[in-house]
């Protein structure tokens, strides 16, 4: 099914309850700080993530000074980032964790400072651990691409061999609800759905961590490949994994019949759609949460306001679409076009 979904329509969505006037929130952000947390200062989503917070600083006169782990996982750097943000008297802190739980005392801390803490991209664990959680409906980005892969296979899912592409051993939520999403879409029963690998589905043939990068995409894809060569349905974290992926199977000389499934959205990753790499991604919208969580920090700032969640859920959602050029019935999607017009990186 084939959805009408263009640029504009798109970041013309409002932020009503979360957000006031941007002439109002430069008027109050005079003498206002924030600081951006992000897992990484390489790979392209957070990069446009630090973009979309600049130019939002920028005009709106926050001052914002900018962090990020050295590898995703450095949950200690984080930490160090948000005792910094904490000593130099910030109004906000943006952060995307790389350990939504480990990192909750330190956020905790900034929040009885008197800053304010949303989560952008990943929740925290608990969610309401930041005032706030900026972020794609992380479940439904999987579930997208799940219903996808399985109506795009037909009767044949009945017998796929799935690898599932994960991020991190400590599970965080953002990989945790993809992953879920994935397997319910595709029509495979959860078993705890607020963790990953303990579906009893003998669908899937293994779960391996990839760290979000090509390099880790590759390797989980060989140690998988090694426990069963005839994998035809991959599932991956987001795009770089994808990429990684993509390479083992053409050593394999694996590639023909299989269905790469991933999440972002990044310019490279929907290129990646058009050249057959991946079937089908689903994009979410960085730059859109960086630059609502900077406004929501400048608002905080003039008069204490707290974003509220989206209706019906406990988080602001800031959007998502499946791209693809192979459109299945049922499952809403954009074209590949579409996708490179609101693509990031």
């Amino acid at each position: 099914m084939k959805m009408s979904f263009t640029k504009a329509a798109l970041l013309g969505m409002t932020a009503a309850g979360v957000v006031s006037l941007a002439g109002e929130a430069q008027a109050a952000a005079h003498g206002t700080s924030a600081c951006l947390i992000t897992k990484t200062d390489t790979n392209p989503f957070f990069v446009k993530m630090k973009e979309g917070a600049q130019a939002k600083a920028d005009e709106l006169g926050v001052s914002l000074k900018t962090f990020a782990g050295r590898i995703d996982g450095d949950t200690e750097t984080q930490i160090a980032a948000i005792e910094t943000c904490i000593a130099d008297g910030a109004s906000g802190i943006l952060i995307t964790a790389s350990d939504t739980a480990a990192i909750v005392p330190s956020v905790e801390k900034a929040k009885e400072a008197g800053l304010l803490v949303i989560a952008l991209d990943t929740p925290l664990n608990p969610i309401d651990a930041a005032h706030a959680t900026f972020a794609t409906d992380n479940f439904l980005a999987g579930e997208l691409i799940g219903k996808w892969a399985a109506a795009t296979m037909g009767d044949a899912a009945a017998d796929a061999k799935i690898a599932m592409l994960d991020l991190a051993i400590s599970q965080p939520t953002v990989g945790v609800l993809r992953d879920q999403g994935f397997l319910q879409g595709f029509g495979i029963e959860l078993g705890d759905p607020n963790k990953w690998g303990d579906e009893d589905d003998a669908r899937i043939v293994g779960h391996d961590v990839t760290a979000g990068n090509e390099e880790g995409g590759r390797t989980a894809m060989e140690n998988l490949l090694v426990k069963d060569p005839d994998i035809n349905v991959v599932y991956t974290i987001n795009e770089p994994a994808a990429a990684g992926a993509y390479q083992a199977l053409q050593q394999m000389g694996s590639t023909d019949g299989v269905l790469i499934t991933s999440v972002d959205g990044g310019c490279p990753g929907v290129q990646n759609v058009a050249d057959g790499v991946i079937g089908a991604t689903s994009q979410q919208y960085p730059l859109r949460m960086a630059s609502l969580g900077i406004e929501a920090i400048a608002k905080f700032a003039e008069d204490g306001t707290v974003p509220e969640p989206t209706e019906g859920k406990d988080f602001f959602d800031t959007g998502v679409a499946l791209v693809t050029d192979a459109p299945v019935d049922g499952v809403e999607s954009i074209s590949v076009e579409e996708g490179l017009e609101l693509c990031w990186g």
